[in-house]
């Protein structure tokens, strides 16, 4: 979709008819790319993208090939490498949607089963969000269910509200945790690795 109207310019009939036509082809999509200059449209297609049941991009003014593209690339995934002596490096690439987290859960059980208590590194530098709440919850239950065995985490990231989100985690679960930048992947490699 290219929007080349911004938000002002939509009457509250369009936006009914509009509604009326996403709701009768709810699951019809497979993906949604969005061209807007208009910000506040941006921001809000952002903040509702979540709800959707596939996923949506938002994309700057004359970025059409760009937005083809990313209609056409793989969805996300979930990567697994073991480290070595209990010490697990798990990257989430893309948006992800909720059936890659069930094989994934299989993987990450077989790995703890093997290890009793693990040590993790979790890349997140090419992470863009989940596809709907349902991969969300996904994550969750993931986290909820396997957090009693870690012995410590190491997460390397990009944005800075990620290093904060570690140290609120940190002090809930009561587990050592570091947050790394998103160029001290070897340092945090590092760290995790270490007795």
């Amino acid at each position: 979709v290219v929007l080349k109207a911004g938000l002002a310019d939509f009457t509250l009939g369009a936006f009914w008819d509009d509604a009326r036509m996403g709701m009768g082809a709810w699951r019809g999509f497979e993906r949604i790319a969005i061209v807007t200059a208009d910000g506040f449209m941006a921001r809000t297609i952002r903040a509702f993208s979540i709800l959707m049941p596939c996923p949506v991009s938002v994309f700057e003014p004359y970025s059409e090939d760009e937005a083809r593209l990313w209609l056409f690339e793989s969805l996300g995934a979930i990567h697994q490498e073991d480290l070595g002596n209990g010490a697990l490096h798990i990257s989430l690439l893309g948006k992800i949607e909720a059936g890659v987290y069930a094989k994934e859960t299989e993987d990450l059980n077989a790995f703890v089963r093997k290890n009793e208590h693990f040590r993790l590194l979790l890349d997140i530098r090419r992470f863009d969000g989940w596809q709907g709440l349902g991969a969300m919850a996904s994550h969750f239950r993931i986290v909820r269910d396997h957090v009693g065995q870690l012995d410590k985490a190491a997460v390397v990231g990009d944005k800075g509200w990620q290093g904060m989100v570690v140290q609120v985690v940190k002090r809930l679960i009561g587990k050592e945790a570091q947050y790394f930048e998103n160029n001290e992947f070897d340092a945090a490699k590092a760290w995790i690795t270490s007795d």
